[in-house]
């Protein structure tokens, strides 16, 4: 099975600390303003998704959305959830542990399109 979306082991801590401290979570690949393109982390019942945004898989059992016009950008490539030291977006929950989440990308094999996209 191929996933669209997975994450680095820093990652999965930091998503498992989050989790101890406030509960289920949910993710939303932000597509640019106030925050850029930064993969941001809510208390799951407290973003709301909708008819335009699509969930992409799950990271350590938390879902994890993208905006449908973002996925277009990105359909062709696996996205990479990290974390590095430093301020991110300021709404998202990792802020005040000193950590922000990055999305790093890598293209799908051709392999990988043909099961992904039946091509």
């Amino acid at each position: 099975m191929v996933k669209r979306v997975i994450a680095t082991e820093e990652a999965l801590k930091l998503i498992d600390k989050l989790k101890d401290l406030h509960g289920p979570l949910m993710f939303h690949q932000s597509g640019g303003c106030c925050d850029g393109s930064s993969p941001m982390c809510y208390p799951r019942d407290e973003f709301r998704t909708g008819d335009s945004d699509i969930l992409l898989g799950e990271i350590s059992g938390t879902p994890f959305f993208i905006a449908k016009d973002q996925y277009e950008y990105w359909k062709h490539t696996q996205l990479i959830i990290d974390v590095v030291d430093g301020r991110g977006g300021m709404f998202s929950l990792e802020g005040p542990e000193g950590k922000r989440f990055l999305t790093r990308s890598r293209v799908f094999t051709g392999e990988e399109r043909k099961v992904l996209f039946n091509q």
